[in-house]
């Protein structure tokens, strides 16, 4: 038997999982049907949005199923109802065990981690925060604890030292829709020997990678700088590090996109700014200066350091805090 006899159901939601899907798809594998995320308002007017997934799967004449809940019995029935013989979960969530042991093969997941390391919601994105140099992805078995079943392939990729979670994420994309591929020929071959995640070596502090909230997101000014600029590359561009700027007695939320550490003793106190008012902002950290380079105010758009200090002349007054 070969991949493209198999039929399969693949579930997905963001853009990441686009990619997976579109490569089964221009490849001539046999997706029988979509499992995405209900339509959510979002947006200024609470439009209904469509899942990245869905919108291709439609362009494509795909079967879409969207269940609220993945127990409810008419979603088992429609999905037991497509006859298929594997699933690909990329970027979903998790699964029921009703679900994930369905298909006669199984299912498979794509994941953006080296695993048994990082595993859980945001692996790129703690990835590059603790300052790692190599990541990857890898596909694997589902079971019931999240992340953990038997490693199928994985595919290993440097960090780059300025690298955002935005760049990482697109080169990713591709290489975890090529390792899609692969992972489905070889399971239709028979041509795989699945590896058990707790025979590997594990660092503690890299087990876990959970979901991003504001309160992981905002700079503290008295880390050494390379921590600090490791946060603002490993949330750029999205949700975004941030801090607020003081100024005459107010203060205003500043996200930063892009930075630089320069290496430096001072006698500036942390969160202290330093500016010519025309080309550079830097901030005093515990080691150095972290110069800013791309940043966004609350309520403004997204624009260079020098663009900023032509709007916001003075700079040299505020405090980051």
């Amino acid at each position: 038997m070969i991949g493209k006899d198999l039929r399969i159901v693949f579930m997905g939601t963001p853009e990441f999982a686009v990619a997976s899907l579109k490569a089964l798809i221009e490849n001539g594998y046999n997706v029988v049907g979509v499992v995405t995320a209900p339509d959510r308002p979002s947006g200024r007017g609470q439009k209904l949005h469509q899942s990245d997934v869905k919108q291709y799967a439609i362009s494509c004449g795909l079967p879409v199923l969207q269940p609220e809940k993945l127990k409810d019995e008419h979603f088992l029935s429609e999905l037991k109802s497509l006859n298929h013989d594997i699933q690909i979960v990329v970027a979903f969530r998790m699964l029921p065990e009703v679900v994930w042991k369905m298909p006669p093969m199984g299912t498979f997941n794509l994941h953006g981690s080296l695993l048994p390391h990082y595993r859980g919601a945001a692996p790129l994105n703690w990835a590059i925060i603790n300052g790692d140099q190599e990541t990857g992805v890898t596909t694997f078995l589902l079971r019931q604890e999240i992340d953990t079943g038997n490693i199928l392939f994985q595919e290993k990729v440097k960090i780059g030292s300025e690298e955002t979670i935005g760049e990482l994420h697109d080169a990713l994309m591709g290489i975890g829709a090529n390792l899609v591929l692969k992972t489905i020929d070889a399971l239709a071959e028979g041509n795989v020997s699945p590896l058990a995640q707790d025979i590997l070596a594990i660092d503690p502090e890299r087990l876990h990678a959970p979901k991003i909230f504001k309160e992981n997101c905002m700079i503290d000014w008295e880390k050494p700088g390379i921590v600090i600029n490791n946060l603002i590359r490993g949330l750029s561009p999205y949700p975004a590090a941030w801090t607020n700027f003081q100024y005459s007695g107010s203060e205003t939320g500043v996200k930063i996109f892009k930075a630089s550490f320069e290496e430096a003793d001072h006698q500036y106190k942390s969160g202290e700014i330093q500016s010519d008012n025309k080309k550079y902002l830097k901030i005093a950290c515990s080691d150095g200066f972290l110069h800013i380079l791309d940043l966004q105010l609350a309520g403004k758009k997204r624009m260079g350091v020098a663009e900023f200090l032509r709007g916001f002349p003075n700079a040299i007054s505020y405090k980051a805090h």
